[in-house]
């Protein structure tokens, strides 16, 4: 079909998304969707128990998802923050400023349990890439 673009798929490498069966990021035309993202360093499977340190690592991660997508954090159009701990919300807010302060997508923050009591924030983000003029 003319005008279709095949969907690519983006690994981080996570152990996660083979054993669930998910994608860290799915790339459709100029829409990228990547997956809650949480504080892993996926190179080591290790954690930290400061929040706002797994928000800058979820932030990595989710970088690195949109660098191989071909898209920046300026191209986020809207982004999701979830926590077990409505308390800990403050403590991220300087590292999401430092993410955001001139992109301001669309955003919403929600408390909910997550995968693994270790896991203090997870982040997921839809970008859409801008098309040169």
């Amino acid at each position: 079909m003319e005008g279709t673009t095949a969907r690519r798929l983006i690994s981080s490498g996570s152990s996660f998304e083979r054993e669930i069966g998910y994608s860290r990021a799915v790339v459709d035309g100029d829409w990228i969707f990547v997956a809650g993202t949480t504080g892993y360093d996926y190179a080591t499977m290790t954690i930290s128990g400061d929040v706002s340190e797994q928000c800058a690592q979820a932030f990595r991660n989710i970088e690195a998802a949109l660098t191989q997508a071909g898209a920046t954090f300026a191209d986020v159009v809207r982004v999701t923050y979830i926590l077990p701990d409505r308390d800990d919300w403050p403590a991220c807010w300087p590292v999401t400023r430092g993410r955001f302060a001139d992109v301001r997508p669309a955003s919403t923050m929600f408390v909910a349990g997550l995968q693994d009591p270790a896991m203090k924030i997870e982040i997921e983000v839809t970008a859409r890439r801008r098309r040169a003029d």
